[in-house]
């Protein structure tokens, strides 16, 4: 039976215990799905029992940022087991051209946040029209 050991598992471990998982210059990443549907993007960010107010979305140039927060519980109770990430969570998406920066959209609910980012109108299929010799318009996808 092959065994993998990773000899600095513990001290990350306790390390995260200690500090929490997330710093200011190193914020811990949060799980992400995003996929299309019609002429709409969406993202979904697992960020259970993180307070609404301690979100934060950017948009700068073609960079969406996504910050939040879910503090470490207050040093009075005797933890028997801390599992749950705290600290800080952020995540960059470099968006493309193509999408309306103007009118992203977002949503939390059950801990999860999710963000609708349209297509922009620039960047959808459009029909040209086209006159022929006869002067009968025709029209055609582009």
């Amino acid at each position: 039976m092959l065994v993998r050991t990773d000899p600095f598992r513990e001290f990350d471990r306790l390390a995260e215990q200690l500090l929490g998982a997330g710093t200011p210059s190193r914020p811990a990443v949060m799980p992400m799905d995003a996929w299309r549907e019609g002429d709409t993007f969406l993202v979904e960010f697992d960020l259970p029992g993180v307070r609404p107010e301690t979100l934060d979305i950017d948009v700068e140039q073609n960079v969406l940022t996504v910050k939040a927060e879910r503090p470490r519980p207050d040093g009075e109770r005797e933890m028997l087991a801390a599992e749950r990430p705290t600290g800080l969570f952020s995540r960059q998406l470099v968006l493309g051209e193509n999408v309306d920066l103007d009118h992203v959209k977002a949503d939390y609910d059950a801990g999860v946040l999710r963000l609708s980012i349209p297509v922009a109108a620039k960047a959808k299929p459009r029909k040209i029209e086209i006159t022929t010799d006869s002067g009968e318009p025709t029209a055609i996808s582009s």
